[in-house]
């Protein structure tokens, strides 16, 4: 059997920067940060008091009040996301079969305020068991999926995502093989992610992985600078429309770029901490490629995963110039995480959604807060260090790692009929 091409028709964001795509990529371009005090909850007693939250968000603006509160906050984003993509792809009841439309979504821990939320009312109650209704449904990482589903009655492939911070690009890997399997002909796909919490913030805190450079928040995340002191914690939705090239040109749909391949690797090596060598990354930017049917050269743009870790950002480097060779001092790297902070299960669909404008718009979106080179880097490497590059992008590769060693990367190149 023929694979069938895969090609993206729709897009939809949400995120710290922009509540669109046009204006997510436009704070991307400009060099925006979306990184300030957090407003969600009272962090002044917390060692990191700062994340790149989606600003002025009123889920009343999108939805019925009694709708609004039937769905965590990281389902309504993947909802508004996904609203977006599909308008933006031209989608009807009329030029799709429902049967045929699939939702494969990602989400890295889902609904954690509503659990946060319930357990404190039971906690601070008289131990009676009274608990809200939606609680579980609200909650569960697959609700994103099925309320994607219901939005719109596609009765195609429905299921949830979750491998860490993979999982949004996991989940656009899942639905590019349904659909180049025939098992389909269009996928709405993505992820979404909202933790800003005193759970999430907490949580994270206590692993020592979070930025605490409270004094100055809008710098604080610096993927490969050599100051950097951990990630910093974002949150919103990204959302890709994937289709068979056959059924987009059938019904005359737009065509931003092809899927060109994907690949999925583990580190097998600890819990959280990535492969001292690159050993995973490495290995998954491999099998993409191999997917793909491209080599190293073919390759102009690499968004990687750039968490503003120091042992993360080392590793990836170090399996950059392993795959790429020589080749990796003619690409652009940069790590858009600078901007976005990272937003955990979403981020590999909103990075996703960058190498796709970067591929279309032929702009390189930079690394901010770039202030002092890190020693234990090759610097003639192209970080695209604090200001956009203009350049041609035939492809693009998008890195995703996750806690528990999950390793994903897709590849998007222009399309060509």
């Amino acid at each position: 059997m023929a694979l069938k091409r895969v090609v993206v028709t729709g897009l939809g964001a949400l995120t710290p920067i922009g509540k669109t795509v046009n204006e997510y990529w436009q704070g991307l371009a400009d060099g925006v940060s979306g990184c300030e005090s957090i407003r969600q909850f009272d962090a002044t007693k917390f060692k990191t008091r700062f994340a790149c939250e989606v600003k002025d968000f009123e889920a009343i603006d999108y939805f019925e009040r009694k709708e609004a509160r039937k769905m965590d906050r990281y389902c309504q984003f993947a909802l508004v996301a996904s609203d977006e993509a599909v308008k933006d792809a031209g989608i009807t009841k009329e030029n799709v079969n429902p049967d045929r439309v699939g939702v494969i979504f990602g989400s890295g821990i889902g609904g954690l305020i509503t659990f946060q939320e319930e357990v404190i009312n039971f906690a601070s109650g008289d131990g009676t068991p009274r608990f809200n209704p939606f609680f579980i449904p609200k909650m569960i990482l697959d609700i994103a999926a099925g309320q994607i589903s219901m939005r719109h009655g596609f009765r195609g492939p429905n299921f949830a995502v979750v491998s860490a911070c993979a999982s949004s690009t996991n989940a656009i890997i899942d639905a590019f093989d349904n659909i180049r399997l025939n098992k389909a002909d269009v996928v709405i796909t993505g992820g979404s992610e909202a933790v800003v919490s005193a759970a999430g913030v907490g949580g994270f805190n206590a692993m020592k992985a979070l930025s605490e450079r409270n004094d100055d928040p809008q710098t604080a995340s610096r993927p490969f600078d050599k100051d950097r002191d951990g990630f910093v914690m974002g949150e919103g939705a990204g959302v890709l429309v994937l289709e068979s090239l056959e059924h987009a040109l059938a019904r005359g749909a737009k065509i931003y770029c092809e899927i060109a391949g994907g690949g999925a690797t583990a580190d097998a090596y600890h819990i959280t901490a990535p492969h001292p060598d690159g050993l995973g990354a490495r290995n998954v930017m491999t099998v993409a490629l191999a997917d793909a049917g491209l080599q190293p050269n073919d390759i102009d743009y690499i968004n990687v995963h750039g968490t503003s870790t120091p042992l993360g950002d080392v590793a990836e480097t170090k399996a950059i110039l392993s795959v790429f060779g020589e080749h990796a001092y003619n690409l652009n790297i940069s790590s858009t995480k600078s901007m976005t902070g990272h937003c955990l299960g979403a981020a590999g669909a909103l990075e996703s959604l960058a190498c796709i404008m970067a591929v279309t718009k032929d702009i390189i979106p930079p690394t901010i807060n770039h202030f002092t080179d890190d020693p234990e880097l090759d610097h003639k490497l192209n970080f695209t260090f604090n200001k956009s590059q203009h350049k041609t992008v035939n492809a693009a590769l998008s890195n995703t790692f996750g806690f528990g060693g999950h390793n994903a990367s897709v590849i998007i190149k222009k399309y060509v009929a």
